[in-house]
């Protein structure tokens, strides 16, 4: 499986280049700094300089022919102010997904976040992390019901760096604002690649009890190889 994934140099876009390459797929990271070039090689993705603020959906088409699905992983950072949060984490959002659109490939999955289902309004929240979550739950709406995508929008809890656990909590309905690891948030990606029947959900993800394979089976199964987290799970 071919598998581009935008923001590639970001912690959960290498861990997901990496867990991809691990199993033999070819994931392809489009970053917008050359430098970063040899960080995603080390990671086994290849690398395609692609700035999403500055191409349009046709040019950004060219990046992803042949691909089989596309991630969004991408993200303005901690130290950029509202705006960037518009044009990268919205405004990235949709241009990905028309550039998919143009290219054919159905397939999108969507790193969104806690609290863009209820994002507080401007007047209530002026911070930047208010228009973090305004513009993540902007781009939900942008992704949401498109009949050209087959579009399965993940929200993660809060983020850390530990080790993978291969437990989750996994649902369409709210699981708390409980923790969740880079890694395993990873492979959930990629747990969700493999199951088509998540198209068109909207799920929320926090480290849990269940085997991340059993909670994807119960939302409708896989269809690919079987994930890391089956593996993690047997080993704990």
């Amino acid at each position: 499986m071919r598998v581009v994934i935008a923001g590639g140099h970001g912690k959960i876009a290498l861990l997901l280049a990496e867990q991809l390459a691990e199993r033999g797929d070819s994931p392809v990271a489009l970053i917008r700094n050359p430098e970063h070039a040899d960080d995603v090689r080390t990671a086994g993705a290849e690398p395609v300089q692609a700035d999403l603020e500055a191409l349009g959906a046709d040019e950004l088409a060219t990046s992803l022919a042949g691909a089989d699905a596309v991630v969004f992983a991408a993200g303005a950072g901690p130290n950029s102010g509202a705006e960037r949060k518009r044009t990268v984490d919205r405004d990235g959002a949709l241009l990905l997904a028309d550039a998919a659109a143009r290219a054919g490939v159905r397939r999108y999955v969507l790193v969104s976040s806690m609290g863009a289902a209820d994002p507080p309004s401007e007047a209530d929240d002026d911070s930047v992390w208010g228009a973090y979550l305004r513009a993540k739950g902007e781009a939900e709406q942008g992704i949401r019901g498109r009949d050209d995508l087959d579009a399965t929008i993940l929200r993660p809890g809060r983020l850390t760096d530990e080790p993978a656990t291969g437990r989750v909590h996994l649902a369409e309905e709210p699981v708390g604002h409980e923790e969740i690891t880079r890694a395993d948030v990873a492979t959930t990606v990629i747990a969700l690649l493999d199951a088509p029947a998540t198209a068109g959900r909207t799920l929320e993800l926090v480290n849990g009890t269940v085997p991340l394979g059993t909670a994807v089976d119960q939302l409708g199964g896989r269809t690919g190889p079987s994930v890391h987290g089956d593996e993690l799970a047997a080993e704990g």
